[in-house]
C-alpha cells in the first residue's frame, strides 16, 4: 500500500510542464480517462491552451489550416482539434462532392442535374450546439443549410431543395429565404419584412438545441429565431445541400455556448 501511495504521490508532484509533455503521447481517446488520475492532471486537461491540445492539433492539422480564416471563430487549440473531428464525413457525402485536405470545406463537382449533399461527421443526440456554415461561391438556383439524419440522401436528380426533401432533414433555403422538410415549403424564414439575402461568404451560425427539440440560426451575430420545433430524439447532423458546380461550402463546429 505504501508504495502505491508514494507512486501517486511521485506523480502528483511532476511539474506541470512534464505532465503536459507526458500527455500529450497519449491518445485522444484516452485522455479522458487521464483527466480521472488526480486533481492536477484534471485541472492541466480543463485548460484549453495547454501544450497537450498544441501538440496534439499541430500534429493532425496543417500549419496552413491554422493559420487560415477558415478556424478564425475558434482562439484556442482544444477548440480547433474538436471542430476537426466534427468537420465534414467523406464518407457521408455525395460521390459528387469531395472533401478538401482541410477537412473543413467541402467541393461540389460541376455535374449537371444533380443537387448534392454531405453531413458532419458527428450526429447529436443530446445538449445543444453551434456550428458556422458559409459559402466561398455562387449559391446557385437553390442552397440549403440545415440538419439531417443518418437515413437522409445525399444525391439526387435535377435541381432540388434535397436538404428538406424527406422527413429525415431540415433547412432553410439561402436563395428563397424559406424553411423546407419533408418536401414542403413550411413558410419564410426569417421572419422579417424584407429580409436580406444571404451573400457568398457570410457566416452563419446555426444553432441545435437537442434538450429543447429546436433549431435555429444566426447571421452577423444576429439571432433570427426559431426555425423548427418538434425534432425527432435521434442523433442529428450538420447538412447542407448544394447544386452550383465548383462551389465550396466550410462548415466549423464551435461547441456551445460559443466558447471556441
Amino acid at each position: 500500500m505504501s508504495s502505491v501511495s508514494s507512486s501517486v504521490v511521485r506523480w502528483d508532484c511532476l511539474p506541470a510542464n512534464v505532465v503536459e509533455l507526458i500527455l500529450s503521447h497519449v491518445s485522444l481517446a484516452d485522455l479522458l480517462s487521464c483527466a480521472l488520475v488526480c486533481r492536477k492532471w484534471y485541472h492541466i486537461l480543463r485548460d484549453d491552451r495547454c501544450d497537450v491540445w498544441r501538440i496534439h492539433c499541430l500534429n493532425r492539422l496543417s500549419k496552413q489550416i491554422l493559420k487560415s480564416d477558415v478556424l478564425s471563430s475558434l482562439s484556442s487549440y482544444k477548440a480547433k482539434l474538436r471542430a476537426y473531428y466534427y468537420a465534414w464525413d467523406s464518407n457521408d457525402c455525395s460521390r459528387n462532392i469531395y472533401i478538401k485536405p482541410n477537412g473543413f470545406t467541402l467541393h461540389r463537382n460541376p455535374v449537371a442535374q444533380s443537387t448534392d449533399a454531405a453531413k458532419g461527421k458527428v450526429g447529436f443526440l443530446v445538449g445543444r450546439h453551434s456550428w458556422e456554415v458559409w459559402w466561398e461561391g455562387p449559391l446557385g438556383t437553390v442552397a440549403v443549410v440545415g440538419i439531417a439524419t443518418k437515413e437522409a440522401p445525399v444525391q439526387s436528380a435535377g435541381y432540388v431543395a434535397l436538404l428538406g426533401s424527406s422527413v429525415d432533414s431540415w433547412g432553410w433555403n439561402l436563395v428563397d429565404n424559406n424553411l423546407v422538410h419533408n418536401g414542403d415549403c413550411h413558410g419564410n424564414y426569417p421572419l422579417l419584412n424584407n429580409a436580406p439575402k444571404y451573400q457568398t461568404g457570410e457566416r452563419l451560425r446555426v444553432i441545435l438545441d437537442c434538450d429543447d427539440s429546436t433549431i435555429s440560426f444566426e447571421r452577423n451575430y444576429e439571432f433570427l429565431g426559431v426555425a423548427f420545433r418538434g425534432l425527432p430524439n435521434k442523433p442529428l447532423y450538420p447538412s447542407v445541400s448544394a447544386v452550383y458546380g465548383n462551389t465550396e461550402v466550410s462548415m466549423v463546429y464551435l461547441g456551445y455556448p460559443f466558447d471556441g
